[in-house]
């Protein structure tokens, strides 16, 4: 059997196969996909799970002319491979390689951008409603799974679509068997009959046949749903306006291609509901297939091994979540007002032994960020004090939520705010790039940064002792290795501190870069200080470090526009003080995926590129 896949570049190669050739197309995707991500890292069970989605998509519909937006895009490899990518995957996820997510400036066949999750469906509509404005026949497909279903945004879109006329298709890409009972092969046969022209035109004759008899009318509109409903669970899509295809099996190409080429014939707003199976064809994945969604390199034949024990004597440091996560647990045995709370980041920020421990206290909301803040407001209204675990990409969805029910309101809400600054692979999307500056603007926040464990340990005791709104920012990964003490203590707020007595040039550090400062500082002999706090400022030790010092230099992981170095700013110019000052951070820019290190390096934002910086502002 002569190989498929090295053939297919393009869709348009695609579509000359055989239908019979597909089973065996996706068999070596499958084989590609864990032999490639073994090597690079990435997305690996959602990706395993849409493989005979995307050939039946690229199959039936004309792409790019035709628009497939995916929602978040942890599930386009399959998609890139196809679209002319499949050399570039050795690259995946690299600084100069592709992204793990759909670009529109990587590919005419990325109709749309995303990384942050429930944006297909409004975006998909969009496109069908400039198709129908310029009388294209052009389609737009939103691809959706059950996950960011959950996120008020997609309703808030199927709302809006059910109402127009536009060519539209919703497809649910149900993996975690979430929604629907299994899918047989009645499920399957109803599905093509009712994605059917057939079925569409006895439906709109009905309609138009009984319209001049409002009661029959409404009876048979309601007979209608009742059967569909006893097998199927489409009453809620039909709700808002869809016609409500499936549940159908989203690994049968045969039922797949069929229910497409029948749904692209329609008119109006579809909904197909297709069941998927993450990590299939790869029994490991299948097995575990939250273990296997975001992988890092792995021997293929053996799965991810298993972590090794460490040695008591050298145990591995802890990262930030870790930190997190085991000061909420001692947090909460300690007071039984405090509820944790997660946007559907359970392991991601480290609340996985709190969820254990403190069930009824633990609140995982969905990927709901604007409800997660807003069901603290509500907690802390009533005497709860509400820690919100969130990662800082993922709080700019909910920041009328921050002004409008937390801040407003001075209300003791704890935002414990993980993946500040650059994260590496995942790029722009998910960079937390600009959380200093947006948090900071804001009236009756205290906003920490924590240069160490110990430091956002006791930052975290710091914030929830406050009973006002709080923020502590941390970094991805582990930090510099500090060890964190178990006993708790809150810091002085709004105090910064000296750790390094230099001459002519005073650095101040925020949060992460205290060490690059502290590396750069010896070799320049500069003063160091930890500023700890961007909101309260410590305005007193920045005036009198400006009394002594020729120069001032503000380092941040984060955009320099309206982050800490502007705070200083703002600080000298209020208190009428001249003095050269250096803002250091990051560049006016999306900065794209990477090795953190190096991406940080390419910033300036290393020891040596701190020496270079203020070394030509000095001699200037």
């Amino acid at each position: 059997m002569q190989p498929l896949l090295t053939s297919i570049n393009f869709p348009d190669d695609l579509r000359k196969l055989d239908r019979a050739q597909l089973p065996q197309l996706a068999a070596e995707l499958r084989c590609f996909l864990i032999e490639s991500i073994s090597k690079t890292g990435g997305h690996l069970s959602s990706n395993l799970g849409t493989v005979e989605l995307t050939i039946a998509l690229h199959y039936i519909y004309n792409t790019p002319d035709d628009r497939l937006v995916w929602d978040v895009g942890h599930q386009t490899y399959t998609h890139k491979i196809l679209t002319g990518r499949r050399a570039a995957m050795g690259k995946l996820r690299m600084a100069g390689g592709i992204a793990g997510f759909p670009k529109r400036d990587e590919s005419p066949y990325d109709a749309f951008g995303t990384g942050h999750s429930s944006t297909s469906i409004s975006a998909a509509l969009g496109m069908a409603v400039a198709a129908q404005l310029g009388n294209s026949e052009r389609r737009a497909v939103a691809i959706i799974g059950d996950g960011a279903l959950t996120g008020g945004m997609a309703f808030e879109a199927l709302n809006n679509a059910g109402a127009r006329d536009a060519n539209l298709l919703v497809i649910l890409n149900d993996n975690d068997m979430s929604i629907s009972r299994p899918v047989g092969a009645l499920n399957n046969y109803l599905a093509k009959l009712m994605s059917g022209r057939f079925y569409a035109a006895m439906r709109r004759g009905s309609e138009k046949m009984f319209k001049g008899m409002p009661p029959v009318l409404e009876f048979a509109k309601r007979a209608e749903e009742h059967v569909k409903g006893m097998v199927i669970p489409g009453t809620l899509f039909e709700e808002f306006g869809f016609n409500y295809i499936g549940p159908i099996d989203g690994h049968d190409l045969d039922v797949l291609l069929d229910t497409l080429g029948n749904i692209r014939q329609l008119s109006g707003p579809q909904f197909l509901h297709v069941v998927t199976q993450k990590g299939k064809g790869y029994a490991h994945a299948e097995q575990d297939c939250v273990l296997y969604h975001g992988v890092s390199k792995f021997d293929p034949a053996n799965g991810i091994a298993a972590k090794p024990v460490q040695p008591e004597v050298q145990p591995a440091k802890p990262t930030y979540a870790e930190v997190f996560g085991k000061w909420l647990c001692d947090m909460a045995a300690q007071d039984e007002r405090l509820v944790g709370i997660t946007p559907a980041m359970c392991e991601g920020s480290g609340m996985v032994e709190f969820a254990e421990r403190f069930p009824a206290r633990y609140f995982d909301v969905g990927i709901a960020e604007q409800h997660a803040l807003t069901f603290a407001a509500g907690l802390a209204c009533d005497g709860y004090k509400p820690v919100v675990a969130i990662y800082s990409t993922f709080l700019q969805r909910a920041y009328d939520q921050l002004i409008h029910d937390i801040a407003i309101q001075n209300l003791p809400v704890v935002l414990a705010i993980d993946r500040g600054g650059l994260v590496g692979a995942d790029g722009a999307t998910h960079a937390g790039s600009f959380d200093l500056s947006y948090l900071r603007c804001i009236p009756n926040m205290t906003v920490m940064a924590p240069s160490d464990e110990d430091e956002c340990r006791q930052m975290l005791y710091t914030a929830y002792q406050l009973g006002t709104p709080s923020a502590v920012r941390y970094p991805r990964g582990c930090g510099p290795g500090a060890v964190a003490s178990q006993q708790m203590r809150a810091l002085p707020v709004g105090k910064g501190e000296l750790r390094r007595a230099g001459k002519r040039v005073a650095i101040l550090a925020f949060g992460s870069m205290l060490a690059p400062a502290l590396a750069a500082g010896e070799q320049l002999d500069a003063t160091v200080v930890n500023m700890r706090f961007i909101k309260p400022l410590d305005a007193g030790l920045i005036l009198q470090l400006a009394r002594e010092h020729e120069l001032l230099v503000t380092v941040e992981e984060n955009a320099v526009q309206g982050g800490a170095g502007s705070a200083v700013a703002e600080c000298l110019q209020q208190h009428g003080v001249t003095i050269a000052l250096l803002q250091l951070g990051l560049p006016d820019s999306f900065i794209e995926q990477g090795e953190h290190a190096q991406m940080l390096a390419d910033c300036g934002l290393d020891a040596a590129g701190l020496v270079k910086a203020i070394t030509v502002s000095v001699g200037a």
